[in-house]
């Protein structure tokens, strides 16, 4: 009989221990039996270490300084064995089954260089906000959206070796940056089962660093697809304007901002820039700017 494969999940932490307990069971408890479970502590002092000190015997860590998140899984991934790995967030959650899920969509879909399944917003406290719009694979999509629920996404280590893993050099768009690297050379495929839940409030970076996250959304955009659509500019200036982050508290239809959009996406998209004008104006037939 073929042994199963050996999963390897790693958490990325840092003065999350707030919300680290939850994180830590739900991995503990999944059902499938071969979990490699690796904490990265980025030398957190807000009790974490107790925390990881009390499941000792059911995980790995170390906790000092690295470079932000993408530093930390890689180093994680690094001290790895498994064939098959992911990474969950210290304030992420897997949901029940979700590593077997991912595990048998790898054996049915053998091609594949990642597999990922629905995911669940949460809040703080962690009340449903709502699904995440997670959408079947597309690589052109990649190029408008990330429809990849990260925590609920798990990959090849071949692949994630292949493609050179995550870019220490981003803070909050490494995710995005590498689906992007790894669809130019691999399926990646859908479950239709939700996997796990990703947590939104102000103190992580996808909230509490906007400005930030649309810099790099933008950045990474040019770079694989040459191409920063309007909907980018169009939410950038928004925020700029603003001053919101357009998930808790959501953009307002904004006639200066369209206006900004189109300096942005001058910017952004000299080489391309018929394209960019007509999204542009297409947008403005749709009345989107005093909608």
């Amino acid at each position: 009989m073929q042994e199963r494969a050996l999963v390897s999940v790693v958490t990325p932490s840092f003065n999350s221990g707030s919300f680290l307990e939850e994180t830590l069971r739900s991995v503990l408890a999944q059902d499938y039996p071969r979990i490699e479970y690796i904490v990265m502590d980025g030398g957190s002092s807000d009790g974490t270490l107790e925390i990881l000190e009390r499941h000792r015997d059911r995980l790995c860590f170390e906790s000092r300084p690295d470079r932000g998140t993408a530093d930390a899984v890689n180093r994680g991934f690094g001290l790895s064995k498994g064939s098959i790995l992911a990474w969950l967030s210290a304030d992420d959650t897997y949901l029940p089954g979700a590593v077997s899920a991912a595990v048998t969509a790898f054996a049915e879909n053998p091609d594949a260089g990642v597999v990922y399944g629905d995911g669940l917003w949460v809040d703080a406290a962690g009340k449903l906000i709502g699904p995440y719009p997670t959408r079947p694979f597309e690589r052109e999509l990649l190029g408008r959206e990330c429809f990849l629920c990260q925590p609920a996404v798990f990959l090849r280590r071949s692949v994630y070796e292949r493609v050179g893993g995550l870019d220490p050099g981003l803070e909050s768009c490494y995710d995005w940056d590498l689906w992007m690297r790894i669809a130019r050379l691999y399926p990646m495929v859908r479950i239709e089962q939700c996997l796990a839940t990703s947590r939104m409030h102000p103190g992580n970076k996808t909230l509490g660093r906007r400005r930030m996250v649309y810099s790099e959304a933008c950045r990474i955009l040019r770079k694989h697809y040459q191409y920063v659509p309007f909907q980018w500019t169009y939410d950038y200036a928004r925020f700029l304007i603003q001053r919101r982050d357009g998930f808790s508290v959501p953009f307002q239809p904004s006639v200066p901002g369209y206006l900004l959009s189109l300096i942005l996406g001058i910017r952004f998209n000299a080489r391309h820039l018929p394209r960019f004008l007509r999204e542009w104006v297409a947008a403005a037939n749709l009345g989107r700017p005093s909608a």
